[in-house]
């Protein structure tokens, strides 16, 4: 494993993607030990693109991979990109994935690329995978994970190392006037920036480097080696031009501080020659310094602030306008003062985060519906329910009677649901510290999922008239659906008694009138769940000590909380929906060849702007008579 560029995290297990849909434990399992070609942003249609090679391993926690450059112009470039922090993230092309529920299980990495869509709002596959079934599918995987350059970290650090070992041991051959004229000129700041910014040490572990490396202008061979096998020259070679003048800066500012001292012993009393600091100009020297005492002042109390900017802040403010003075910077209509030597805010995440609701549920619903390739759905009964289907008694002579039943039937057809931006080409050029394409996708998937998940549930909640409504004789809502298909209970409750406790006695009446398949699962807004955990004994102890007790006693399979149910009404009958019972199994969503979820991309030339569509043709229903229960009560109660 030593002989790679860098590593990274190929894809992590259980990882949820945006879309509800989870990596699971050795889904990937078939590649570990493989070589695979590592490439440019997934464009494997081209031979320029390949960069070199990544050698992958199956870890507990995912697919991790060791990354090796070509000696190509692209895999040098590449290279370059990674080592200054451009690049920072992995992704996966795979195929053959299969899919079961919301679980991804199984999968054949192809190819792992470097990409600009690094620090995801979250992990996202940009593929189309049917949801409920086993597929064979191929796929983009994203994980947002860092790099990690190995090598080049520790050969950094060997170099600040030394450099602030340097630095530290010349100061010590300084006596004590010399150490007061260093820090005066310098302050703490020009070591402890050495130390900060490139070993991220604290500053109480400076002394334990010195020691570490003890010197080392007095440990050096007879070859002029230091302990690492590296001499000073060696060192100093490998150093940034930014590191190479702060070092001379100091030790040339040291070699003056010992000249100043032999002048003023040959001088006596006279005229005393003061060399300028190597960081002056003549014709601009600054007078007014901020004093060392000041310094350690603020120092000491930038742990108290919080800060060093808030330190000198207060330190500022104590002193008054006579402190601008002291400092030379003073803020005005132009300038805000000290406040602007200070770094800029950065990001957290490169890429913005989504406020957004808990979508997990929309994964569980997705997931568990029945799928038929076909959208136009037709569904017949006949209901023998009444008395004229019974079998009769026969009394001989009498007439025989024939059997009379009704033949139901319905038809449901399918309506285009979809989702629409656009993005000005100049924008996707200029924002470079992540892939705006690709969050882009991510979210109109994400939203355009929640969206059916919703519509199957309880409608849109748009009015009848509104042009942009997913009508009910398409995507038929479990919570409007006709009394043949869904049980309509209102919510009772006794005088006295508690609302949650009204409606778990609703929920276990209603029970004995549910046809549907199995063990049915209970949706419900997050509301009304802590209401039912939260029902207490006479005692004063709580009477269901887990979701798992409360969905027990309920008679349902598990409890799954729906944001968008709170509040959901059902309009023509001026009702507010509280839960719903159903076995998903007994939704229909069908969907004809090419009306499955599909990403559509156009440029507009008159106006430079770069359109993208996702959409999808379908149609819902419950397919099986009273399999399904819908507890509501009236809206204004």
């Amino acid at each position: 494993m030593s002989n790679y560029d860098f590593s990274g995290w190929a894809t992590k297990n259980d990882l949820q993607c945006s879309d509800g849909r989870t990596i699971r434990k050795d889904a990937f399992k078939d590649n570990d030990g493989q070589i695979v070609p590592l490439v440019w942003n997934h464009q494997h249609n081209d031979s320029q693109n390949i960069l070199g090679h990544a050698l992958l391993e199956n870890r507990p926690e995912g697919v991790y991979a060791y990354c090796k450059f070509n000696d190509t112009p692209t895999g040098k470039n590449a290279k370059m990109l990674v080592e200054h922090g451009d690049v920072t993230a992995l992704s996966i092309y795979a195929n053959q994935l299969k899919q079961k529920g919301g679980n991804v299980e199984h999968g054949v990495i192809r190819e792992v690329s470097l990409v600009l869509a690094g620090a995801n709002p979250g992990a996202f596959i940009d593929a189309i995978l049917r949801h409920g079934e086993a597929s064979d599918e191929e796929g983009v995987i994203y994980t947002g994970e860092d790099l990690i350059l190995e090598h080049s970290d520790k050969d950094e650090k060997k170099v600040a190392k030394l450099l602030l070992a340097m630095i530290m041991s010349l100061v010590d051959n300084l006596d004590e006037e010399q150490r007061k004229n260093f820090f005066a000129r310098f302050g703490h700041e020009s070591i402890w920036g050495i130390e900060s910014d490139l070993m991220k040490h604290s500053i109480d572990e400076i002394g334990s480097i010195k020691d570490e490396f003890n010197h080392p202008n007095t440990k050096s061979n007879k070859e002029g080696k230091m302990k690492n096998e590296k001499t000073v020259q060696d060192v100093v070679d490998s150093m940034t031009e930014e590191q190479k003048n702060v070092m001379y800066a100091l030790i040339g500012q040291a070699l003056e501080d010992k000249a100043v001292e032999h002048s003023n012993i040959e001088n006596n009393g006279g005229e005393e020659e003061m060399k300028h600091n190597v960081f002056e100009n003549d014709n601009n020297k600054q007078n007014n310094t901020l004093s060392h005492a000041d310094m350690e002042m603020i120092l000491k109390n930038a742990k108290r602030c919080g800060s060093l900017k808030e330190a000198v802040l207060a330190h500022a403010d104590e002193h008054g306008d006579a402190i601008y003075d002291t400092y030379g910077i003073k803020p005005n209509a132009e300038s805000e003062g000290i406040s602007m030597l200070f770094p800029d805010y950065k990001n957290l995440n490169n890429v913005p985060e989504f406020i957004k609701r808990d979508t997990g549920w929309v994964a569980q619903v997705m997931g568990a519906v029945h799928h038929t390739p076909f959208s136009r759905i037709k569904s017949m009964f006949a209901d023998i329910r009444e008395d004229e289907a019974r079998a009769l008694g026969y009394m001989k002579g009498d007439l025989k009677k024939e059997e009379v039943f009704s033949l139901l039937k319905r038809t449901t057809d399918p309506q285009t649901i979809y989702k629409k931006q656009k993005l000005h080409r100049d924008d996707v050029i200029d924002i470079t510290s992540f892939d705006v394409v690709a969050w882009i996708k991510a979210e109109m998937r994400m939203m355009l999922e929640e969206e059916i998940a919703r519509a199957i549930l309880i409608g849109d909640g748009r009015l009848a008239d509104d042009d942009n409504k997913i009508q009910q004789q398409h995507i038929r809502s479990i919570a409007n659906e006709d009394p043949l298909f869904a049980i309509h209970k209102d919510l009772v409750v006794a005088e006295g008694e508690e609302r949650a406790k009204g409606f778990i006695k609703t929920c276990i009446r209603a029970r004995k009138d549910y046809k549907g398949s199995g063990e049915p699962t209970l949706f419900l807004a997050e509301e009304m769940l802590v209401e039912m955990l939260l029902l207490e004994d006479k005692n004063g102890r709580v009477i269901y000590e887990s979701e798992q007790a409360l969905a027990r006693a309920l008679r349902v399979k598990n409890i799954v909380t729906v944001p968008v149910m709170e509040g959901a009404q059902n309009l023509a009958k001026d009702k507010n929906i509280l839960g719903i019972v159903v076995n998903l199994k007994d939704y229909n969503v069908g969907a004809d060849k090419g009306g499955a979820v599909a990403m559509f991309e156009d440029f507009d030339i008159d106006y430079n702007a770069q359109k993208y569509l996702i959409e999808t043709r379908c149609s819902g229903a419950l397919v099986k008579p009273f399999s399904a229960i819908v507890i509501e009560e009236k809206a204004n109660a």
